[in-house]
């Protein structure tokens, strides 16, 4: 485990970043030290109090910077060891203007991906569900819920919800949801996402490996077939340390040929 406390924490000069409160300042600070490389995962922060002095700044301070930082996943306290930068999850970048299985769209960017089953099975649904996928009195829902890793490092929850009708066995499902739609002609073709920030809550983000109250995004997809009847409703967790979602914007229609400023 390396120490830094002679490196980078032993320079002279410390400008911290204008703006905001100290703790911010001291905050961004740590953080862009870590993203330009000068300290790294493992590396061990100095003490409170060294840190401090250091920086020149109170104890309160720095404890409330480094409390952030581990809590938005940047930082790990070790009990009786310290405190150390985290080791960085990789980053994936996932277009929003193509409609793909998260194990395609892994796939294409040469990442192996994994899946560990959280729920597998039929159930009676729920009034949100029953309303969102057009089910009839006393239909089941398929429910499958799974954590999506890379290597061991978890990027996603997706729990999905499907009629009954459509998927009668959810236990065939393989590692592609969409590809086993597709062995039935039941692939959708169109969805609709909803994407809102949230702090996760503490059973994701023990899934997650994160601390609670770190930062995720909550996305809401309704999947359609060509008929326009909804095939899928998804709700997914997404660590917001790991992702990035990317669409290309176009400039709209010009105005007819025949209008001349």
């Amino acid at each position: 485990m390396a120490e830094v406390s002679s490196g980078f924490f032993a320079e002279d000069r410390v400008v911290l970043p204008q703006g905001g409160p100290l703790y911010l300042q001291l905050k961004r600070w740590i953080e862009d030290a870590i993203r330009r490389g000068d300290i790294q995962a493992g590396d061990a922060l100095p003490s409170e109090r060294d840190l401090a002095a250091k920086v020149d700044v109170s104890r309160v301070t720095v404890r409330k910077a480094v409390l952030q930082l581990v809590k938005d996943g940047v930082l790990v306290q070790r009990h009786g060891s310290g405190t150390f930068v985290a080791p960085q999850a990789p980053r994936v970048e996932q277009s929003l203007s193509q409609l793909t299985s998260f194990t395609e769209d892994m796939a294409r960017r040469g990442m192996a991906v994994r899946a560990e089953w959280l729920e597998r099975g039929l159930y009676l649904p729920s009034p949100e569900e029953t309303v969102i996928l057009g089910l009839s009195s006393g239909e089941q829902v398929a429910r499958i819920s799974r954590l999506r890793l890379t290597g061991d490092t978890p990027l996603a929850i997706e729990r999905a919800s499907l009629s009954a009708r459509i998927v009668p066995d959810p236990e065939a499902i393989g590692d592609s949801l969409y590809r086993h739609l597709d062995k039935s002609g039941n692939r959708p073709i169109r969805a609709i996402q909803r994407i809102r920030a949230a702090n996760l809550n503490e059973q994701d983000a023990q899934l997650l490996q994160v601390a609670v109250g770190s930062a995720g995004l909550n996305i809401e997809r309704t999947s359609y077939l060509a008929s326009g009847r909804v095939i899928e409703f998804t709700r997914s967790v997404y660590r917001g340390d790991t992702y990035d979602f990317v669409a290309e914007l176009r400039l709209g229609d010009s105005p007819a040929s025949g209008d001349k400023a």
